[in-house]
């Protein structure tokens, strides 16, 4: 007892391994419950997410050190000897963040998915298993791991779209998985290039990677490979149009999945291999990355106002804000890329909140067009008040966690060493227009849905407010989003030490 107490209380324990496959494994024996109702089955999905995120919790606050740089609570065991192919999990401060926003974002999507009338059994399944499809790569320290997690959420995120979507959602979930599957074919022949090249035995280690140097023609190649499936995921124009579809058509609780932790994996990766990897070819591609990243705020802020469907014009906002973490990746600076991180958790809370908005604005007057819209601040005002305050949220007001995000991009930028004075005031001066675009189509937004009398004088006009359910999911989402907000130091202490390590790479 006191050996297994020893094992339990130490980092010798799999945390890692049980925090990974716990979800899928428990969501297989959805199957077995007795048929009592969707109450049952809902009822277990969440008690599994709760279980995960209070076991992640614990392991992190007891086991994981916040000074210390290097992987913690790593795991490494042999898989296939053949290839020399192991289970390798660790973690640091860079991705702890995104582990814990995994966790509590699926936790409220599955409180927030009302009563799956139609094969709620697969519904809840595809969601745990979405869960441990999104904490795989980023606890994966094997290149072939990493790739092999990373397809495991496709599958759940095609049947979610294409069984429980919108009037079109066999397309938006062919073109979903035509986008991500064909950007993942550049991400195997990546892992296996940079895998096989340069030693008689090859590796996919990435602790050993890391400190490979490769020529720069071939390191340019295995960026570029990488780059375009990251770009895929982030999404990076011109690789964003089955965003909008995907949104537009998903269920609301698969929108807050992939808008809170699905296009975050992306910029995870592009920082994980694509910057730690590869940092000579980043330094030469860095400029393109802050040039694509203020088109990108420009080009979606100015395309969301022509959106007449209400998802649609959120998932446009959504490109126009990863373009703050494309300029804060490609900034090389500390401070640029701290608040990319920093953005990457804001966005994640931000976007699944407005998304649950439309959502439960849709349950209550199945419309999902804007010009059709109006008058509904007064039936529904605890819906209107929350989506005024994340419609603040989103545009960066002071206070908010998006705010300071921007902020501290934007003084990564001011100070990085790479760039002329010149191009870097070209380059907020555009930003700063990109940041005066987002209150006119959020507002606007508001505006068309709230206000007027359209709805509001029609007949059989009534319609049921927030209940408790959708009041605890959005409160639950708020209160760290003004917490960042007020207390940035809270996310930034997590990644600061892990981020001087990376950025020191370009300036040896």
């Amino acid at each position: 007892m006191v050996q297994v107490y020893l094992v339990f209380t130490t980092n010798y324990f799999p945390w890692l391994t049980i925090i990974v496959v716990f979800p899928i494994a428990a969501g297989s024996l959805i199957f077995f419950l007795p048929h009592r109702g969707n109450k049952v089955t809902r009822g277990y999905t969440i008690y599994i997410c709760v279980l995960e995120l209070l076991l992640t919790a614990y392991a992190f606050c007891y086991h994981f050190r916040l000074d210390d740089p290097l992987i913690q609570l790593a795991e490494d065991y042999k898989w296939i000897n053949v290839f020399d192919f192991d289970w390798r999990l660790g973690i640091d401060g860079l991705s702890l963040g995104p582990i814990l926003l995994t966790g509590f974002i699926t936790t409220l999507a599955t409180l927030a998915a009302r009563p799956v009338t139609r094969n709620s059994r697969l519904f809840h399944f595809l969601m745990l298993a979405m869960y441990s499809g999104q904490i795989g790569p980023f606890c994966s320290r094997d290149l072939l791991l990493f790739f092999i997690m990373w397809e495991l959420e496709l599958i759940p995120v095609y049947l979610l779209l294409s069984v429980w979507g919108g009037k079109k959602r066999l397309y938006s979930a062919t073109k979903f998985i035509l986008y991500t599957a064909g950007g993942s074919v550049f991400l195997l022949i990546g892992v296996l290039g940079i895998g096989l090249y340069g030693s008689n035995e090859p590796t996919l280690n990435l602790e050993t990677l890391a400190n490979q140097s490769y020529p720069v023609a071939l390191e340019i190649i295995f960026y570029i490979g990488f780059l375009i499936a990251f770009a895929v995921k982030s999404p990076i124009i011109p690789f964003h149009t089955w965003l909008p579809d995907t949104h537009g058509e998903a269920h609301y609780s698969t929108c807050m999945l992939l808008a809170g932790i699905l296009l975050k994996m992306g910029a995870y990766g592009l920082v994980r291999i694509n910057m730690e990897l590869l940092p000579r070819a980043h330094s030469i591609f860095s400029p393109w990355f802050m040039i694509v990243g203020t088109m990108q705020i420009i080009y979606a802020a100015s395309a969301s106002p022509g959106q007449r469907n209400l998802k649609k014009r959120i998932a446009y906002s959504s490109v126009s804000h990863m373009g703050f973490i494309i300029i804060g990746i490609g900034s090389l600076t500390d401070t640029g890329l701290n608040g990319a991180i920093l953005q990457i958790i804001s966005h994640g809370f931000i976007s699944a909140a407005l998304f649950f908005l439309a959502g439960t604005s849709y349950d209550r007057i199945r419309l999902a067009y804007l010009d059709e819209m109006g008058g509904l601040a007064i039936p529904i005002p605890k819906i209107f008040t929350l989506f005024s305050i994340l419609s603040m949220a989103s545009l960066a007001l002071p206070g908010m966690s998006g705010f300071v995000a921007e902020l501290i991009i934007f003084l990564g930028i001011i100070t990085s060493q790479k760039f002329l004075l010149m191009p870097k005031i070209l380059i907020t001066f555009v930003m700063a227009i990109g940041m005066i675009l987002t209150p006119i189509y959020s507002l606007s937004m508001s505006r068309q849905m709230f206000y007027g009398y359209k709805l509001f004088n029609a007949p059989n006009s009534y319609f049921f407010d927030s209940g408790p359910r959708e009041l605890f999911v959005l409160i639950s989402i708020l209160l760290p989003v003004i917490g960042i907000g007020i207390y940035p130091d809270f996310v930034l202490s997590l990644s600061v030490d892990k981020v001087e390590a990376i950025i020191s790479n370009f300036f040896l």
